[in-house]
């Protein structure tokens, strides 16, 4: 699969002295959807910005399609779509109308089926006739994805695209999202709401303090990285964990009533029989059991608070 976006020794320099991107290397494939993350401040709308752009690197390179951002700038800038975090659109236009504006903005001749499908789409062909102020937050939402789409662009971005979204028109977006995706458009997404990053995304990117932390396939990510723990409901509370099982890395919670053992669930001896025969050898009775995956999102916190 080809890269669409190549990023080289990026690096943003504010007048400020605040170094907001530092030797940015990222490579972005053709028709995947990856997953920006990042805690506030890591330099994600900044990326982006300049990727787009809107912002000026003070140095290192970018292209999409192949064609540089600042050389062929007209180029690149058709190729993108972009649906920005703020809520910013002209109150009394219609839908429609406003879409179909977008979509001239680029030099596209006129296509009524292709502003229909995009409206369709995504729940607001209904609303095609009213004014933006009628809208409420969540359609407001999709009426920035609609216009980002209204050119028909190779690469969107959507910068926390489900903020002020309800949960079923959230379902609806990130639908339309995989159809993109699957008639070949590239999707770079930031979010909040990390359990939809990995539902959604092929990779994962981590960008922290302004440098790019990690780039991973999300499969292979929660298979490395990711732990198993197994939780054990005790019939009698515990004070602390007794001395026989400090080679495991187990903890003690909810007022001694959890032992919590965390182990690597790919390795072929997990360590869980030795813990059963410790336990049953001290005395130590449990009433149930249960398993738990570690999540992307104990994964991103986890990575994080490294670097902090």
């Amino acid at each position: 699969m080809s890269n669409i976006v190549e990023i080289s020794q990026l690096n943003k320099l504010y007048d400020n002295g605040y170094q907001a991107l530092r030797d940015v290397n990222l490579t972005i494939e053709k028709g995947e959807i990856l997953a920006l993350l990042g805690p506030n401040g890591a330099g994600k709308p900044t990326l982006i910005s300049t990727i787009c752009g809107i912002v000026n690197a003070t140095s290192g390179s970018v292209t999409v399609g192949g064609f540089d951002i600042t050389k062929d700038y007209r180029k690149t800038r058709a190729m993108i779509g972009l649906v920005p975090q703020e809520l910013h659109t002209e109150a009394f236009e219609s839908v429609i109308a406003t879409v179909k504006f977008s979509r001239g903005l680029f030099g596209k001749k006129p296509d009524d089926a292709h502003i229909e499908k995009v409206l369709k789409d995504l729940s607001l062909w209904d609303k095609r006739n009213s004014a933006i102020r009628e809208l409420s937050g969540g359609m407001k939402r999709r009426l920035l994805i609609a216009k980002a789409l209204s050119h028909e662009p190779s690469v969107l971005f959507l910068d926390e695209p489900s903020a002020g979204v309800d949960v079923e028109l959230r379902r609806d977006m990130w639908l339309v999202v995989k159809k993109l995706r699957d008639t070949g458009v590239t999707i770079i997404l930031t979010t909040h709401y990390i359990e939809e990053a990995e539902e959604i995304a092929d990779r994962v990117a981590i960008i922290n303090k302004g440098h790019i932390q990690l780039v991973e396939n999300k499969v292979e990510l929660m298979r490395k990285l990711g732990k198993k723990q197994l939780t054990l409901e005790l019939k009698e509370p515990l004070t602390t964990v007794p001395g026989a099982l400090s080679e495991f890395d187990i903890s003690l919670e909810q007022q001694g009533y959890q032992l919590v053992y965390s182990y690597d669930g790919t390795q072929q001896h997990t360590g869980i029989a030795t813990l059963m025969r410790v336990l049953s050898e001290h005395e130590i009775h449990f009433k149930d059991l249960s398993t738990r995956q570690s999540s992307l999102e104990d994964i991103f916190v986890d990575l994080v608070k490294e670097t902090v």
